[in-house]
């Protein structure tokens, strides 16, 4: 017994032995302690207020209307214009708590104005406001030679006979003025007045009386005239979305008002029997014609892309005489041949006042004929062509109203001008 007394005792004083020794512990150990734990509890506190605050911020941005971003170009920038109610659509935000975010939505989602007026150009279709006009001045250089032999070679190697070069010099300036009536931003009507003013020069080897080496020339100008007046209706069927583009109908319809080429005379030189300049020259095609065609723009941000096709049918006319002989005169009728044209480019938007175009067009011309009365159809020598261009645009917003576009043309073919300028100033009412 009194051992189990002793064991008792001995399992108390070691039950007890670690809080004496604790107890004993110095102070400064354990207000070191004291200062982790006060330091821990800080921290906790600091990242409970962050954790609420992060929670806030999602809090507000759930609040938020659910909208995708905006696209600047998720719709035609015909549609944007001067149309808020489809700025707002396509921002996708109006009204609500948000009603600050949505309208700053909205506002990023118009397109640049270089952009609208990038593809005011590229369709055709001007949807920036119910009344456009514009005026525009082109200017085109054409300068060819042509190398004709008269004689015969001998022996397969030597040619016998009189050598001539002939060139022509052609500088044409047109005034172009157009009005438009945009209804609804799907149906635009415009009609269009040129005025034309021509100089040409025609130079000839064998002047003075056949001598080889004396080349002579003659220069015919043609007072500035209004030229073939034409009316264009456009029918915007298509609008741009993810997957399609926007697409536009046009059709046109060209009047004969402008001074026609037939029954303009061929007159001799007086010094050069090789020389023959026309009495003037003309200002239109003198027949109708109509002409269909389809553009397509699609956006894919920053570039935009364009494409064209028409195809113009010249309908068949009579006049009192088709002969530049200045000796005679025949009447007969004229078929003007048919001819298609394609095109296609890319475009970008520099900044919000400045886009930049490049682009290729080929219009192909089929011949055309001539018959006399009493007589049978006859194909016009060298009257189809193959007229290949480069182009190289730009479009300057100047105003909110006026924009600036410069292009140059670049012939690629031989029947095509060496280049052409143009400046259209189109303004919007």
């Amino acid at each position: 017994m009194y051992r189990s007394v002793s064991l008792l005792a001995v399992a108390c004083l070691s039950a007890l032995l670690p809080a004496a020794m604790l107890q004993a512990a110095p102070d400064p150990e354990l207000e070191a302690l004291k200062q982790e734990l006060l330091e821990l509890k800080q921290r906790y506190e600091v990242q409970q207020k962050a954790l609420a605050v992060l929670e806030q911020r999602v809090r507000q941005v759930e609040e938020q209307p659910a909208s995708p971003p905006p696209k600047r170009l998720a719709k035609s920038p015909a549609d944007l214009k001067g149309n808020p109610g489809v700025g707002t659509a396509s921002g996708g935000v109006a009204g609500g708590s948000g009603s600050s975010y949505g309208q700053s939505l909205a506002n990023d989602s118009q397109p640049a104005q270089s952009v609208s007026n990038l593809y005011d150009e590229a369709s055709g279709f001007f949807g920036g406001g119910k009344f456009s006009v514009e005026t525009g001045i082109t200017y085109s250089r054409y300068d060819t030679r042509q190398l004709v032999l008269n004689g015969f070679l001998a022996l397969d190697s030597i040619f016998l006979g009189a050598i001539n070069l002939d060139r022509i010099k052609a500088d044409t300036w047109t005034l172009d003025l157009t009005g438009r009536y945009n209804f609804n931003n799907r149906w635009q009507f415009d009609l269009n007045v040129p005025v034309v003013y021509r100089e040409s020069t025609y130079q000839s080897g064998g002047g003075n009386s056949g001598s080889a080496n004396v080349t002579t020339e003659d220069t015919v100008k043609q007072d500035p005239t209004i030229g073939d007046v034409n009316f264009g209706i456009a029918y915007k069927f298509l609008d741009e979305s993810a997957n399609t583009p926007d697409a536009v109908m046009t059709l046109r319809v060209k009047a004969p008002t402008g001074k026609d080429p037939f029954g303009i005379k061929l007159v001799r030189v007086a010094d050069n029997s090789n020389l023959a300049v026309p009495e003037s020259l003309p200002t239109g095609n003198g027949v109708w014609s109509i002409t269909p065609g389809i553009s397509l723009v699609k956006t894919f941000d920053p570039a935009v892309l364009f494409g064209s096709l028409s195809y113009t049918y010249n309908l068949e006319e009579s006049f009192d005489d088709i002969s530049s002989n200045p000796a005679l005169k025949t009447p007969g009728k004229v078929r003007i041949g048919d001819s298609f044209q394609i095109g296609a480019g890319i475009a970008f938007a520099l900044n919000e006042k400045m886009s930049m175009s490049f682009s290729v067009s080929d219009l192909v011309q089929r011949k055309s004929k001539l018959k006399e009365d009493g007589g049978d159809w006859q194909s016009v020598v060298s009257s189809d062509a193959n007229a290949g261009y480069f182009n190289i645009g730009m479009t300057i917003a100047a105003t909110d109203n006026l924009t600036i576009v410069p292009n140059l043309s670049i012939g690629m073919t031989d029947d095509a001008p060496d280049f052409q300028f143009s400046l259209k100033l189109p303004y919007y009412f």
